[in-house]
């Protein structure tokens, strides 16, 4: 297969995966994703899934269950059934009709949001300024009780309780067994889930870029064996240098897009480090068993990626440290080559002219 024809069709698998990836956006029903949106006046059966963000403007007449980066009812939104759902963020602003079971760094029930049935949640911050119609139970550091809020039933809490306790209707206990565990519970699921999210790009950038690039890779790789710790400074020397340049720009007026720009090639190299340094690593690992494979390397240095990245601390720091040394070799294999495209013509040997 010629050069060309390569390059094309690893583009196309890259873009294949990618389109494979997003099937919950279209169908609002379930599937890994960044956004699903149920509109104003569409109704679906039900949401269930890994996105980024889930809002509801509309009906959903079953359950809403899955995890989210944010979670948003708006007024007028109407969930039939639950929501069972893990989230950074959860805003109920319109009406859930059953119950509501969820772990999120924040929670509010604005004042108008409705929960018909029980509320279970345990969170960083909950705030309800709404009605409940059943009993709660919150864990949380801070539970906030609007001067609107309504609990119709009993209110079972750990956490420092503030506000309008007169909102409760029945019984307010305070339950030492309930503080953050559900969080607690969720967290290591929520780490992979991420690991794996992750995992998967990764491996659809390297795979683009080793396909399109396989010599200046494994040139990248090559160059991180041969001196780490110029690597290493180089790619530290970047990361925090070029922000500080971009800093600089963005203090004059014109320079104010210029740094914006600049500032989206930045995260994008910086991804690139990411993953030429575990493929770097990958690549160094095989070596030592006598194996060249530049897609086995890819694929064992993302797993190590995802396995330190569950490891508190010391696997983060580690991450980072491979992190500058692709990093580093990606930013100074690019200024050489760019350096010797450069040359002047002038400086290169004359030739013998011919009689």
């Amino acid at each position: 297969m010629s050069n060309d024809k390569h390059r094309v069709a690893v583009i196309f698998l890259c873009a294949a995966l990618f389109v494979g990836l997003v099937p919950g956006v279209v169908t609002a029903q379930s599937g890994a994703s960044g956004t699903t949106v149920v509109e104003s006046g569409e109704t679906v059966s039900g949401i269930s899934g890994i996105y980024g963000t889930i809002i509801i403007e509309g009906t959903v007449t079953g359950d809403v269950s899955g995890v989210a980066g944010d979670i948003v009812v708006r007024e007028g939104g109407v969930i039939e059934g639950n929501l069972e759902a893990a989230a950074g963020n959860i805003r109920i602003s319109g009406t859930i009709e059953g119950d509501v079971s969820s772990g999120a760094g924040a929670i509010h029930l604005t004042r108008t949001g409705v929960v018909d049935g029980n509320v279970d949640a345990g969170a960083g911050e909950v705030r309800i300024d709404g009605r409940i119609g059943g009993d709660a139970a919150i864990g949380a550091e801070t539970i906030r009780l609007g001067d609107e809020a309504t609990i119709e039933g009993s209110l079972t809490y750990d956490g420092d309780l503030l506000g309008n306790r007169d909102a409760v209707a029945g019984e307010i206990t305070r339950d030492r067994s309930l503080g953050p565990g559900l969080i607690d519970d969720f967290q290591p699921f929520a780490s992979w889930i991420f690991a794996v999210n992750a995992f998967i790009f990764n491996f659809l950038l390297g795979a683009l870029l080793l396909g399109l690039f396989p010599r200046f890779s494994d040139g990248i790789a090559d160059r991180v064996a041969a001196n780490p710790l110029r690597s290493g400074l180089a790619g530290l020397a970047a990361f925090i240098g070029i922000p500080l340049l971009l800093v600089l720009v963005a203090i004059t007026i014109v320079g104010i897009p210029i740094s914006i720009g600049g500032l989206f090639l930045f995260l994008f190299v910086v991804w690139i480090g990411v993953v030429y340094g575990r493929f770097a690593v990958g690549y160094w690992l095989l070596s030592l068993a006598d194996i060249e494979n530049r897609w086995g390397a890819l694929l064992v240095g993302l797993v190590l990626g995802v396995v330190l990245h569950q490891i508190p601390f010391v696997g983060g720091l580690l991450n980072f440290i491979i992190f500058l040394l692709g990093l580093g070799a990606f930013i100074t294999a690019v200024y050489t080559r760019r350096r010797r495209l450069s040359t002047p013509a002038d400086t290169a040997p004359e030739e013998t002219p011919v009689d």
